[in-house]
């Protein structure tokens, strides 16, 4: 087995239906698998006979999306694992020759980020002309919508986090795989289509449930991997405290919400503890981060 494509889902069949038809297109079944966790939709499920080549996994409860990619690449048999949302897939020509080929002129790299070109488009084709042209480079972070890293360097972390929920997992794989030495590679001539009405989101104006999410894990991540993580814990509070908490009400209940839960939790948390390297600290934030207006 050469490629495995996971794929974590919920509530969101028809993309999802959309998304393996893509990839049935450029896999060969001998040498490749595809892998779906269910979180906890069953609307969902009622697509799987229509799909009986994909390796179903079915959780009755939803987990959500970190620990369910947890789940889901322990069973994964590929030398690559590429992870794709259930609303992205590859469009760009020879998308699986790509991987290999950086994987094979780079012995130490351990995960490559691929473009993400969002948007709502009617043919593959245009979507591609609304991809940009840029330069690959070295960078510290992926997103999870569309990736791909080396089975024995996942393997040699500890995974998707089960201590995180959603908004905030790749970047604990990241710093993981940066500190067993391995590289991160921004690689934009591997692109996917993630399919987001970009406008809508626009117009949705504020998240308060993603602004909650991403406080809580920040703070997580800081406590896990952090050496000494309170300096940044009392800026990452203070700043989002004055730049949202102060001015919204929603903000700020969510950001008390996240103060002493954190505090309630953190017996249970400190059991995670794993603290990486100063240095890859510092060469985490050396890196030049992706570029996500693409």
């Amino acid at each position: 087995m050469q490629l495995s494509f996971l794929i974590v889902t919920k509530n969101r069949p028809e993309d999802l239906a959309l998304t393996l038809t893509k990839l049935k297109a450029i896999i060969d079944l001998s040498i490749h698998e595809v892998l779906v966790f269910i979180d906890g939709c069953s609307k969902t499920e009622k697509i799987i006979n229509d799909f009986d080549w994909v390796d179903w996994t079915v959780s009755t409860l939803s987990i959500s999306a970190s620990p369910a990619r947890h789940a889901l690449y322990k069973k994964a048999t590929g030398t690559i694992f590429i992870g794709l949302d259930d609303d992205a897939h590859p469009i760009s020509p020879h998308f699986i020759e790509a991987i290999e080929a950086e994987f094979q002129h780079n012995t130490h790299l351990g995960i490559i980020a691929f473009q993400e070109v969002r948007g709502l488009y009617k043919t593959d084709e245009d979507a591609l002309l609304h991809s940009k042209e840029l330069e690959s480079h070295l960078t510290n972070d992926f997103v999870g919508c569309g990736f791909a890293i080396k089975k024995e360097v996942y393997k040699a972390t500890n995974g998707f986090p089960v201590w995180i929920d959603i908004y905030g997992e790749e970047p604990a794989v990241s710093l993981e795989v940066l500190d067993l030495g391995y590289d991160i590679i921004y690689q934009p001539n591997i692109k996917v289509n993630h399919r987001i009405d970009v406008k809508k989101r626009m117009q949705q104006g504020r998240n308060y449930f993603r602004f909650e999410r991403q406080l809580k894990n920040t703070l997580r991540y800081y406590l896990v991997y952090y050496p000494k993580p309170l300096k940044k814990i009392a800026k990452t509070l203070w700043h989002n405290f004055n730049k949202y908490a102060l001015k919204d009400w929603n903000y700020f209940k969510s950001f008390v919400l996240v103060f002493f839960s954190t505090l309630y939790t953190l017996p249970s948390l400190l059991k995670y503890r794993q603290p990486v390297q100063q240095e890859t600290i510092s060469k985490k934030l050396n890196l030049k981060s992706l570029n996500y207006s693409a």
